[in-house]
Order: structure tokens, then C-alpha cells, then sequence
């Protein structure tokens, strides 16, 4: 079998994940030798208790709408509005209609929850065929992915612990919008898709890559990034193929990493007898489509008054009174974010005159992230959305620590504001 880039062998496409999975469980620093499969995921297993653990005490000093403490095991606490769409996808299926057929009050636009993707719903389709609740198979998908997250996250760091790598994975923990990696949303399967498909990129798997791509892309429009990498793929990764043999495999994951999107559009045309059913909802509904000014959308995210749009009742503990305008700090620290990254890869470039191919890769993911949601005018979700730049922790390993650890520190921070804000209501 021929050997991929960096000495590793490359994997055909039908054993991709089966081959993810051993290569999340060894480590660089063993030499011939494998480490022990519970040893080498000890360290992702233990940042996703941390995680958790954090999360639980910052819903501990919340409160919910009604003014009760916030039972952060319950799968009620992890619910919002768009959780209700995942659910009764999962439930019921698509479904489309003129909202004043069912509500004679209500504005003569679109309802229905074909503004939703279906490959989180149909995770929870699936797990709740073993028995679980929908609520629960939804809560036991998005830990689980979680975990994941960090698992492949820990490889493609080289699954070596050290300073860097460790601070690596304990910014992960607190990642600037991770509580949203907590909810019931696809944010953190999609993560973990495009994770994967980084990681398929940089095994030299294209089946692997490909497949990460169609998850995310089938989880959420943000999923779209992994398309545009892929193709971009050919000029830095597959490099033990010829040119004519690295476009073509950069433009087949592509384009099956893009079928995620057409089987999302086949579900929505099966259920509602129109094509084009995503575009007439984001349309007549939410006022979305077609690509807006980046940088005027971030002003009019930035602006958003929350705290005015809905504030809980009564008395209000001290940290959720505090982070009710904590948007506009996570969006300072998201473009702080994506700053780093970038600087940090063009400091590589220029002292070492290239890139990990899986540097390349996040590079790409992490700026793409940062600007579609302001490029699709997403003033009410961008936070959450960013909250996919969590790629970009292949490049934070690259720093100093003398910026990792004020970067923990602030995405710390951050993270309590931004999660209280959630927990209390606040946040869709």
C-alpha cells in the first residue's frame, strides 16, 4: 500500500471510519508500539468531563424563564426554539404550509420546519429506536458527538500530551459558543463531521473526507465550508498523487461531501412536493437568501438587544444579570479568534515555508466559519454557528503560551457570560 504524506498509510474508503477509530486510539510518541485504546482516549475523555462539569456549575448559578434553578441534566434545560424544529423532524418529518391556514392571527408568511436540516433529526430518529425518548436520544447524539469532537481532535493534535497540547484541549472545553455543543442543536455533530473530514484529509483518505463532508453538510448550512475545502484540497493535500489524480480526488469529495445538501433538498421535496421548499421558508419567514454585506451584518448582530427582547423575571443571580449583553464580547473574542489563527499559520508559512496538510484544512474551515453567517444574515444564530470554528484548535497548538493561556482565560470567561445567557432564556 502506497504511503501517504508524513509516513502514514493511506486507507481505502470503505474502511475509513474502522481506520478513524485505530488512529484515534494511538499515540506519535509510542514509536512501533500501540498504546492501550482506554490510555489513548484518556485525555479526550477527560476534557469532556471538564466540559461537562463547567457547563453544570454555570447552569447551577442560572435560572431558568420562570425563575427556577436549571436542572442541567434534564433534557428540558437543553431545549430552545430551534430545538422544537430537530424534534419534530425526527418525530413527524418535514412538513410546509401558509401559517394562517392553522392560525388565522398570525402574519401570511410560511411556516413549517423545512428551514432545518435533517441529519441531526435523523440521528435522533435512529437512536430513539433503541427505546429512548426523542429528548434523550437528541441529549445522548450531542454528547456523544462531544466526545468525539475531542477524540479526533486529540489525533489530528498528534495524541501526544504536552503543555501545548494540553492547553489545547482545556480551551476546547470552554471554546468560545460551546454550550451550544451541549444542546439540543447539530452543532456538535457537524463539528465533529467537519473534524472527521479533516482528518480524512490528512490521513489521505478521500472516502473519509468525503463522508465527513456529507454529514456536515447534511447537519447545517455552515457544513457548506467542508465543499469549498475540499476543492481547495488539491493544492495542499494528496501529495503522493500526480496532479491530474490529487483534483480528482479533491473534486469527488467534494461533490459526494455536497450530496448532503441534495438528499436535505430530496427529504424537503418528498414531504412537501417542492424543490425549493428551504428557499421559500428562509425567504417569506426570516427574511434570508441570497448573500448579504459581512461587515453590515455584523454591526446589526452586535446591536441585537437581547436583554430587550426577552429578560427573565425577578430576581436575577449575579452572573446571569451580567451576561445579558455577552453576544457582543463573544463576537469580539470570535474575530480575536480567527485573527490568531490566521497570524499563527502565517508565522509557520514564513519560518517553516509550509503547512501541516491538516493546518491547511483548518485554516480554510475556521475563516470560512467566521464569515458565512454574516454572509447569509444569520443576526440571531451566528454565536452558536461560530461555535464550528472549534477546528481551529489544530492551529492553536502552534501558539505560544504566552498567548494560550490568556486565551483561556478569556475563552473561560466568555464561556460563563455566554452559557448563563443560554441557560437564563436569553438565547435562541
Amino acid at each position: 500500500m502506497r504511503r501517504a504524506p508524513g509516513g502514514v498509510s493511506g486507507v481505502r474508503p470503505g474502511r475509513g471510519f474502522a481506520r478513524l477509530i485505530e488512529m484515534i486510539s494511538t499515540t506519535e510518541a509510542a514509536g512501533p508500539a500501540r498504546r492501550d485504546w482506554r490510555h489513548g482516549l484518556l485525555p479526550p475523555l477527560v476534557a469532556w468531563l471538564i466540559a461537562n462539569l463547567i457547563t453544570w456549575l454555570v447552569a447551577a448559578a442560572s435560572v431558568a424563564g420562570d425563575g427556577s434553578k436549571v436542572e442541567y441534566w434534564s433534557p428540558q434545560s437543553r431545549r430552545r426554539w430551534d430545538s422544537e424544529h430537530y424534534l419534530s423532524i425526527a418525530k413527524t418529518g418535514y412538513e410546509m404550509f401558509r401559517c394562517r391556514e392553522r392560525y388565522p392571527d398570525f402574519p401570511d408568511v410560511v411556516c413549517g420546519n423545512v428551514a432545518w436540516f435533517p441529519g441531526y433529526p435523523m440521528g435522533i430518529r435512529a437512536l430513539s429506536a433503541t427505546g429512548l425518548s426523542y429528548e434523550t436520544s437528541a441529549v445522548v447524539l450531542t454528547e456523544a458527538s462531544l466526545f468525539g469532537m475531542f477524540a479526533v481532535l486529540w489525533w489530528l493534535l498528534g495524541a501526544r500530551l504536552s503543555r501545548a497540547t494540553g492547553l489545547t484541549l482545556a480551551i476546547g472545553a470552554v471554546f468560545p459558543g460551546g454550550v451550544y455543543f451541549h444542546a439540543m442543536f447539530p452543532i456538535a455533530l457537524g463539528t465533529l463531521a467537519l473534524l472527521v473530514c479533516v482528518a480524512g484529509v490528512k490521513r489521505g483518505s478521500w472516502g473519509l473526507a468525503a463522508a465527513g463532508g456529507f454529514v456536515a453538510t447534511a447537519c447545517h448550512l455552515v457544513g457548506a465550508v467542508a465543499v469549498g475545502m475540499l476543492l481547495l484540497s488539491a493544492f495542499f493535500a494528496w501529495r503522493a498523487d500526480t496532479w491530474p489524480v490529487r483534483f480528482a480526488k479533491a473534486g469527488s469529495s467534494a461533490v459526494l461531501a455536497a450530496c448532503g445538501v441534495l438528499w436535505a433538498k430530496w427529504l424537503m421535496w418528498q414531504a412537501t412536493g417542492r424543490w425549493n421548499a428551504y428557499e421559500v421558508i428562509q425567504a417569506s419567514s426570516y427574511r434570508q437568501g441570497g448573500l448579504r454585506q459581512p461587515f453590515a451584518e455584523m454591526g446589526t448582530a452586535y446591536d441585537f438587544p437581547f436583554k430587550d427582547w426577552y429578560t427573565p423575571e425577578g430576581h436575577l443571580p449575579w452572573l446571569v444579570e451580567h451576561s445579558l449583553t455577552a453576544h457582543r464580547t463573544q463576537l469580539w473574542l470570535n474575530a480575536a479568534f480567527t485573527l490568531l489563527i490566521a497570524v499563527t499559520a502565517a508565522v509557520r508559512l514564513v519560518r517553516n515555508r509550509r503547512l501541516g496538510v491538516e493546518e491547511w484544512a483548518a485554516l480554510i474551515l475556521t475563516v470560512a466559519i467566521f464569515l458565512l453567517p454574516f454572509s447569509a444574515g444569520a443576526e440571531m444564530s451566528w454565536y452558536r454557528n461560530h461555535a464550528q470554528m472549534f477546528v481551529g484548535l489544530v492551529l492553536v497548538r502552534r501558539m505560544s503560551r504566552w498567548v494560550q493561556v490568556p486565551l483561556l482565560l478569556l475563552c473561560s470567561v466568555q464561556y460563563a457570560l455566554l452559557a448563563s445567557m443560554f441557560f437564563a432564556g436569553v438565547l435562541v
